[in-house]
């Protein structure tokens, strides 16, 4: 890889270069997160319909062009058609080497939030799970304690007095519950990697969540038939499904239609900072209709303790994160009102996983 080639892949914002005729010749890998497309895809395609702009900019645009000049936009309203704007800085210019040509590069601290969600959880996050994992174990013992002696104190006491025991005990056990939680997410054993059928995944978890947490749902199978075999764990899979048909049911309140969409993208891609990339062909969708998420968590959601309902723990996305990275793979999301749509990208199983899994059976 050439020394300009590796200074364009290591861009941390967005940067894409036009021909005098708008159409997109370069993107980096930035660009692609933000654009949620691959650079396949996006080659040869106008710019205008890609990067959309809330602001009078293609007159500005095109003087800056004719007079070799950069442009500067700051707090303008971008997005890709797909999902919410975001508010962000756009410098836009001329290279001095290749008459007509223009450099864009796209800033702001939403988007840098936005370009990291799915690949892990932040550093801080961790060391946030790791003093709860500590005290996890110290604190469920004397709450055992206490939900006990609730308990005992009760057997003595007049039916008037006993809201007070039995509100103690249920408030214990929804501390102990949270505990245990924190616990699933730090004690999270690494993926059996072996290949899966995605359908056969989200089979289990539509049945799953139809005879409970989504059982007033209105759920729709829109698969593509010839998806191929995903290379990860089934049960952590269908963790993950089931933890985004909750979070769809809850935020619809139980009454709504969720559909569960598979396709799979030839060109989609994670690429990282250095160039190198892994092919995620293989894409999951959880679409519901339901009121959309919080805009003031919209770019946390998979951060551990924020959430969007009250007395929520804030843990359930966060694990959701974690395990797809874990299977390197990619999760997004785009949130409306009317409609929100997770995204699971993941790889394809490998020849060499399928044939260890055939000489397995």
């Amino acid at each position: 890889m050439s020394a300009d080639k590796a200074i364009w892949n290591s861009l941390p914002v967005p940067a894409l270069l036009v021909n005098q005729n708008d159409e997109i010749i370069d993107l980096n890998p930035a660009a692609e997160g933000f654009l949620n497309a691959s650079s396949k895809s996006m080659l040869g395609q106008p710019i205008w319909d890609k990067v959309m702009v809330d602001s009078p900019l293609e007159e500005a645009f095109h003087r800056a062009r004719e007079n070799g000049t950069p442009l500067f936009v700051n707090d303008a309203d971008m997005g890709t058609g797909d999902g919410p704007p975001v508010q962000c800085n756009l410098q836009i210019s001329p290279l001095t080497d290749a008459p007509g040509q223009m450099l864009f590069l796209i800033s702001s601290r939403e988007l840098a939030g936005r370009m990291t969600r799915g690949h892990g959880v932040k550093s801080s996050a961790k060391s946030a799970i790791g003093m709860a994992e500590m005290l996890a174990h110290e604190i469920k013992n004397p709450l055992a304690g206490i939900t006990g002696a609730a308990q005992l104190l009760s057997m003595n006491l007049a039916p008037e007095d006993l809201e007070l025991t039995d509100l103690i005990v249920e408030e214990s056990r929804r501390i102990v519950k949270l505990l245990e939680q924190v616990e699933q997410f730090g004690n999270l054993s690494p993926p059996q990697k072996a290949p899966v059928n995605i359908h056969d995944v989200l089979d289990r978890a539509r049945r799953s969540a139809l005879l409970g947490i989504g059982a007033h749902m209105t759920m729709i199978e829109d698969y593509d038939p010839s998806l191929p075999p995903a290379e990860g764990d089934a049960d952590q899979l269908l963790q993950v499904v089931l933890n985004l048909l909750r979070n769809a049911s809850e935020a619809s309140e139980n009454i709504g239609t969720i559909r569960l969409k598979t396709y799979y993208e030839h060109s989609f891609r994670l690429r990282r900072a250095d160039g190198s990339g892994q092919p995620l062909p293989l894409q999951i969708e959880v679409i519901d209709d339901g009121p959309g998420l919080p805009q003031d968590i919209h770019g946390d959601v998979f951060d551990p303790f924020v959430s969007g309902r009250e007395n929520g723990t804030g843990l359930g996305l966060a694990l959701v994160s974690k395990i797809i990275s874990d299977h390197n793979g990619m999760i997004t999301v785009d949130s409306v009102p009317g409609r929100t749509v997770f995204r699971i990208s993941l790889p394809r199983a490998g020849k060499d996983t399928l044939t260890k899994y055939q000489e397995s059976l």
